[in-house]
């Protein structure tokens, strides 16, 4: 039982607070340097050595985290105060009975076992949050793909009912598209393609994130603090870009957060969720929740930097820890520090050991940074690092962030030196 905190101990010692990362990547990584700040013992996990997190956490365990054995065999050596999933590819079944044996799974093992598969998340959001969504159907053969997609209307999207990063995605603008749909989703899916969702194409103006934090107060209560919503925009189902604040209107913005608290409390637990959602006018559809930091609020270390990055402020929740906020007309914000902005640095090949040259010019722009996350191996498309850039125009800080991330060039071992222009040709932009 987490209650508010007001001791910490030394990593390494009797003393320590652990927290055991599973999964290892760019996020877990910030997870993992907030942690170390605090003087908490940061334990990483992934399937690759060397992975992000792993370079800055205290210790690390190569496996594959589907092995429900392999889990165990950690949490019993470490005996972890919290455990933070980071990825979806984790073996449930295990993660349950872990729970159920007294261990801390943040924000907890049926949030986690609910983000991971669209069916279970979107009849949470639509039945139990009872949150405004797109319309939906479901498809297990190609046939009744076919009826779904005339049920729904077209065009509309087909997802494979367990992946993520738009793996398994397809927007089909009409029935000749249905059979490359149903390719996609059984090819491409991380984790199960045996049935497929079929959703209503939303023409939104803009795209959120909320990030909304589930944490307690000074009387052990928990309550929900809202940082500004996060717009942003993907390619190919992939996030590319995001500011804070993003540009809707008043009214928007107070359903948004009034939609993030529906699924927040349906999930329950601690830490930071990323609540993702469609905007028009002033309408608000709910369209998918991440349990954890999001890669959208990677934009916070640039608008809330020292303490107060999403990631931060999902360690705070996990531990216990305050987060101030300021009331605005009942709710309970967060204050946004600056307007920021993010852009992604892209492998344009695949290979070992990436280098990137022109940073100089790229650091040298005023108020701008980089953060290149660190993996050991690239591949087409793969997310190697960020540009980050503030500005008290949003708008500024999203040409700046562009910008940045666009003088940035890279090659590995066996390649050759390339620039971001192949982002554009490969998406036909």
């Amino acid at each position: 039982m987490i209650k508010p905190r007001d001791e910490l101990g030394t990593a390494t010692t009797d003393s320590a607070q652990k927290i055991l990362l599973l999964g290892s990547g760019e996020l877990g990584k910030e997870i993992a340097i907030e942690a170390q700040r605090l003087g908490v013992e940061v334990i990483a996990v992934d399937r690759y050595a060397n992975a992000p997190a792993m370079q800055v956490a205290h210790r690390s365990y190569v496996g594959d985290m589907k092995d429900g054995d392999f889990l165990w065999s950690i949490v019993e050596r470490e005996k972890p105060d919290a455990i933070v999933p980071e990825i979806e590819a984790i073996n449930l079944d295990a993660l349950f009975e872990i729970e159920n044996e007294g261990h801390f799974v943040v924000p907890n093992a049926r949030a986690t076992w609910i983000a991971m598969h669209r069916e279970r998340t979107r009849e949470t959001l639509a039945k139990e949050a009872k949150v405004p969504t797109s319309r939906y159907a479901y498809a297990t053969t190609l046939d009744e793909l076919y009826d779904a997609c005339e049920r729904i209307g077209y065009p509309c999207h087909t997802k494979a009912i367990m992946s993520s990063s738009g793996k398994g995605s397809y927007f089909v603008r009409g029935p000749e598209d249905v059979p490359k749909a149903w390719e996609v989703a059984k090819k491409k899916a991380r984790g199960s393609a045996d049935k497929i969702i079929v959703e209503e194409h939303i023409d939104f103006d803009i795209e959120i994130t909320e990030l909304a934090v589930r944490h307690l107060d000074e009387n052990g209560k928990t309550v929900t603090t809202f940082p500004k919503p996060v717009g942003h925009y993907q390619i190919d189902g992939d996030y590319h870009a995001s500011w804070q604040p993003a540009e809707i209107s008043e009214k928007a913005e107070r359903e948004v957060y009034r939609i993030a608290k529906r699924i927040t409390d349906a999930l329950g637990g601690l830490g930071l969720f990323g609540v993702e959602m469609f905007v028009k006018g002033d309408k608000v559809w709910a369209n998918e929740v991440s349990p954890r930091p999001h890669d959208t609020g990677m934009v916070t270390m640039a608008s809330n930097p020292t303490g107060f990055s999403e990631f931060g402020l999902h360690l705070r929740a996990v531990l216990g820890l305050p987060i101030p906020a300021v009331k605005e007309k009942g709710v309970r914000m967060f204050p946004l520090l600056t307007p920021a902005a993010t852009h992604v640095i892209l492998s344009n090949q695949e290979g070992y050991a990436p280098r990137f040259r022109n940073v100089f010019n790229a650091l040298s722009v005023p108020n701008t940074t980089i953060r290149f996350f660190g993996k050991p191996s690239a591949y087409r498309g793969r997310r190697l690092g960020v540009a980050l850039a503030w500005d008290g125009d949003v708008r500024e800080a999203k040409r700046k962030a562009e910008g940045v991330a666009h003088m940035v060039e890279l090659r590995t071992r066996s390649g050759e030196w390339q620039g971001q222009e192949f982002i554009k040709k490969m998406h036909l932009l």
